[in-house]
């Protein structure tokens, strides 16, 4: 599922779903952190729309367990616990790399070209420290390729994890310094040029592993 929606066709996009990627893009890159409460009425400013769609918005990502309603109208990024960082764990490294085997024979040259431009977008994002920029390449590389593997039930469920998960990884990104943040998409697409499906789930696996681990480490020292 990609972070952008695609207005170049005459259709429309009805203004609740718009204000929904917005808002969903705010938790996936660390716009919002977990435990940071905010008002309703402060998302419909920042959003710029109303509250009708701004609701709507939090409703759904309430309910894929992306937020937290609370009773005095603040809604807030749910901490992560390790039992349910254990889940999330096992769910992604069991689903995504599945997907990504999926998709490496529907990968084409100019899939896998667009997926390299991608990551050079990444590497610069990294060397500028610039960490809204890795996290919103990242999640793009990721769902470019997952998308290519036309499951989509897997995707969904791919991204609801992900919803979970991202805030927390915000946390972490922002100890390191220049330069440090890594990923493991070189392996990645040179699976994709050689069409080894195995291959580019085992990276996919080892990228996704690497990142929680950060994660587990943070969580274990109180950081998250």
């Amino acid at each position: 599922m990609d972070a952008l929606i695609d207005t170049s066709s005459d259709r429309k996009v009805p203004t609740h779903e718009t204000t929904y990627v917005q808002l969903r893009d705010m938790v996936l890159t660390g716009g919002l952190v977990p435990g940071q409460a905010v008002t309703i009425q402060g998302l419909a400013r920042d959003l710029e729309t109303g509250m009708t769609p701004v609701r709507e918005a939090i409703r759904r990502l309430t309910a894929e367990g992306a937020l937290q309603l609370h009773g005095n109208r603040r809604v807030s990024v749910p901490h992560l616990t390790a039992g349910l960082l254990d889940q999330i764990a096992f769910a992604r490294l069991t689903i995504e790399p599945k997907i990504a085997e999926l998709a490496a024979p529907r990968l084409t040259e100019a899939k896998i070209a667009e997926l390299a431009a991608i990551d050079a977008s990444i590497d610069r994002a990294i060397m500028q420290n610039d960490i809204s920029g890795y996290l919103a390449g990242n999640h793009r590389f990721h769902f470019v390729l997952y998308e290519a593997s036309d499951a989509r039930a897997l995707v969904d469920i791919a991204q609801s994890l992900w919803l979970r998960f991202g805030p927390s990884l915000r946390v972490v990104a922002d100890r390191y310094r220049k330069g440090r943040l890594t990923d493991q998409h070189s392996e990645a697409l040179a699976a994709m040029r050689a069409g080894d499906a195995g291959a580019l789930a085992a990276a996919v696996e080892s990228d996704i592993g690497q990142g929680i681990d950060q994660v587990r480490a943070a969580l274990a020292a109180g950081e998250v």
